[in-house]
């Protein structure tokens, strides 16, 4: 009887305001983000599109624009807009992949993730 009177409360699923269980980098050195920084500049040339959907891409391949990045479990800066988009160009309506970069197009500030928002490396 003593216990149950003892115990705390019920755990409560994760909320949107709950800290972010992501890592977040300063920096990226991992082995792809040369791909990283190279569908930044794919994607700036294409004025960073704010819609999702499928965008023409060199040699008659397509890739994907993901429209915003809410940041719900705040993983990175508060307070910015983020549009998210895919890294590897495929044939337009494939499978996406988990390759992602984010994009705070008021600052520049770029992220990449090639863990589908597991890992979040600073380019």
């Amino acid at each position: 009887m003593v216990a149950a009177v003892l115990a705390g409360p019920a755990v409560i699923a994760p909320t949107h305001t709950d800290a972010a269980e992501a890592a977040v980098y300063s920096s990226c050195t991992i082995s792809r983000c040369a791909d990283a920084r190279t569908a930044r500049s794919g994607w700036a040339s294409r004025g960073f599109p704010t819609t999702r959907g499928w965008v023409s891409w060199s040699g008659g391949l397509c890739n994907f624009a993901g429209g915003q990045y809410y940041n719900y479990e705040g993983e990175l800066p508060a307070n910015a807009t983020y549009y998210e988009y895919d890294v590897y160009p495929r044939s337009c309506g494939a499978s996406r992949d988990a390759y992602r970069i984010i994009v705070n197009k008021s600052t520049g500030a770029t992220w990449f993730s090639p863990n589908h928002y597991s890992d979040f490396y600073r380019l």
